[in-house]
């Protein structure tokens, strides 16, 4: 068989990953402070983050489509 090069299995893993909520996060901006927060654990859906430079607490939250989303805590 000849591949169309339209699928990709690492893209469908990607999106299988995002979809159950396991996809991971080393980084994020503050919804409070607007700062750009790196180099902190990684963390993952419905784990808590603290910004680094406000101090404002958050749940993360991971979207169907792999999008984070941070809940006030």
């Amino acid at each position: 068989m000849s591949s169309n090069g339209q699928f990709d299995d690492d893209d469908f893993a990607k999106e299988a990953g995002a979809a159950s909520g396991s996809r991971s996060f080393d980084e994020f901006e503050c919804p409070d402070c607007s700062a750009h927060n790196v180099g902190i654990d990684t963390f993952f859906d419905k784990e808590e983050v603290r910004c680094m430079y406000c101090g404002s607490e958050f749940e993360a939250r991971v979207s169907s489509e792999g999008k984070l989303k941070l809940k006030s805590a």
